[in-house]
């Protein structure tokens, strides 16, 4: 797979998740574009190397909401943060 399809793959998981979690990105970077904007990116690259992408995808599919991230997601912690907001 390629560098742009791996990252735009990644960024769908990302995005896929906060969805699940109830985290609105948009809101997030509405309010702190330049801030917000690094984590996200920050996110897209954590999950950029992740070994279990397949059983994200997976998990997406199977559930529209989620109470909080699988253990093994690499962005677990930081969508956990973001949802309190």
């Amino acid at each position: 797979m390629g560098l742009f399809s791996k990252l735009g793959q990644s960024t769908d998981l990302v995005e896929g998740m906060a969805e699940r979690l109830g985290v609105d990105l948009i809101d997030g970077i509405a309010k702190d574009p330049a801030g917000e904007a690094r984590k996200l990116r920050r996110a897209v690259q954590n999950c950029s190397h992740c070994t279990n992408q397949v059983g994200c995808s997976d998990l997406q599919a199977r559930n529209s909401e989620l109470a909080s991230a699988p253990q093994y997601c690499r962005n677990r912690d930081t969508l956990a943060h973001m949802s309190k907001r």
